[in-house]
């Protein structure tokens, strides 16, 4: 019965360090993944290798044509415009949200343009949230990826910013203007 017993704790004990090996080799190989490993279509069909962003802060917006805080392409834009040697804002239209992006590649681009002036990188419209997470998202929301943050775009013009390395600092709600002192604060540290 001793033998029994000892020999059944040992394989719970087997089985335990290999659940848990296998929870550090998976965690281990998700944050070997880096912000720079991603590549995406921008609104013009090119393919931008996200690892040309390097040595720059980032700040990601998901961003939609038709939403009560679309006014903030004004702000990302100057922002940009202003801080451009060190900043670089990509932005993913999304149509996650009440549909506030209902638009094609090509709508969204002349949106934005003609009437904000974008000049910062646009990407195609993906999904930001649900079954369909474009794998960019799933990197900023998903903590065994990034390092530390779960949370995912509540709404859109949600903001992540990135260091000059690729590593997520902030994740900041859409209220936040893309001009808070905050932000300002980020960029210039």
């Amino acid at each position: 019965m001793k033998n029994l017993l000892f020999l059944g704790c040992l394989i719970l004990l087997v089985s335990a360090y290999a659940i848990s090996s296998t929870h550090a080799a998976k965690s281990k190989n998700n944050m070997e993944k880096s912000f720079y490993d991603f590549k995406m279509k921008d609104l013009n069909g090119k393919e931008v290798d996200f690892s040309s962003f390097k040595g720059k802060k980032i700040m990601v917006v998901n961003v939609a044509s038709k939403c009560g805080y679309t006014p903030q392409y004004e702000e990302l834009q100057k922002l940009y415009a202003a801080h451009s040697d060190k900043l670089v804002i990509l932005g993913f239209p999304a149509n996650n949200f009440g549909g506030q992006e209902p638009g094609s590649n090509e709508e969204i681009k002349s949106f934005c343009t003609e009437n904000y002036g974008v000049t910062f990188p646009m990407f195609e419209k993906i999904s930001v949230k649900g079954f369909d997470k474009h794998p960019i998202y799933r990197w900023l929301s998903d903590a065994d990826q990034n390092g530390w943050n779960n949370e995912e775009p509540s709404w859109n013009f949600c903001k992540y910013i990135l260091d000059e390395q690729g590593k997520l600092l902030e994740f900041l709600p859409s209220k936040v203007s893309p001009l808070d002192e905050q932000i300002i604060a980020l960029i210039n540290s």
